[in-house]
């Protein structure tokens, strides 16, 4: 977990388990992977299992206690160190009825639904936005919660072109697209239905090369199209130049969920 993160768009992260597998040239240098193989749990790739992390439901009760005292909203990116939407794997340390990842996406989805965590924004990520419709309640395709925003991860024109048409196939209200790490030129993209765009170069010793220009294609786009842009960064170690300091943010709303069964609109 990462109270405060460090991840410039977002509050806070949260992942309900560790692990992933590779599944596009944005994935080669995986920070996460590299993470996760330090404690060498045998937890990346697509035979291995996930592991649970304990703590979790926790921090996320904690999370909402103070942003309802401070009667504010917050951002958290869920997850960092997995794919929310990746086909359900066996848990590595099953607990408490919890084996597999699927029990700790519904518990999670069971918990938003309840409105426990309405003052959280929940920022979900992925590479895998055909796997949306089958893991989400099917509730949330007719009604999602307010609180909750879907988006997925690009990083040329190939993963964007196949990427952005599978999410907007949703037609759900919140959805975002993530630029990182770029790693080759995007010069068309069509952004309806986006709400929000985040852009941003590879970190870490392997980085890829980022070109200022794709930054510069990206802002007009976002600009054109009328969607708010956030600029990241280029590797971390290159300052940010003027005209692409820009962190844009969408309009968040609170997460108090009407059920289907109770909706006056029904």
């Amino acid at each position: 977990m990462a109270e405060n993160s460090n991840i410039e768009w977002c509050d806070h992260t949260v992942n309900l388990f560790w692990g992933c597998t590779k599944v596009t040239t944005g994935c080669k240098n995986c920070y996460a992977e590299k993470l996760s193989n330090r404690f060498d749990d045998g937890i990346w790739g697509e035979k291995a299992p996930r592991k649970r992390i304990k703590s979790a439901f926790k921090d996320l009760d904690k999370y909402q206690k103070k942003a309802e005292a401070e009667k504010k909203l917050v951002k958290v990116f869920c997850g960092s160190m997995m794919d929310v939407f990746e086909d359900n794997k066996p848990l590595l340390n099953p607990v408490d009825g919890f084996e597999d990842t699927d029990s700790l996406r519904d518990e999670l989805f069971e918990r938003i639904s309840l409105g426990m965590y309405s003052n959280l924004i929940f920022l979900f990520l992925t590479k895998r936005p055909s796997n949306i419709e089958k893991i989400l309640p099917p509730s949330w395709i007719v009604y999602p919660p307010q609180n909750v925003w879907l988006g997925t991860s690009v990083s040329n024109q190939e993963t964007a072109d196949i990427y952005v048409d599978e999410l907007r196939n949703y037609k759900l209200n919140n959805l975002f697209l993530s630029i990182e790490p770029q790693v080759g030129e995007i010069s068309t993209i069509n952004l309806k239905d986006i709400q929000w765009v985040i852009q941003g170069g590879e970190s870490g010793s392997n980085k890829r090369p980022f070109d200022i220009k794709w930054a510069e294609i990206m802002k007009k786009i976002c600009a054109d199209q009328h969607v708010p842009y956030f600029f990241k960064q280029i590797d971390k170690i290159q300052p940010v130049p003027e005209h692409l300091n820009i962190k844009e943010y969408p309009v968040f709303r609170s997460g108090k969920y009407v059920s289907v069964i109770n909706n006056p609109l029904k």
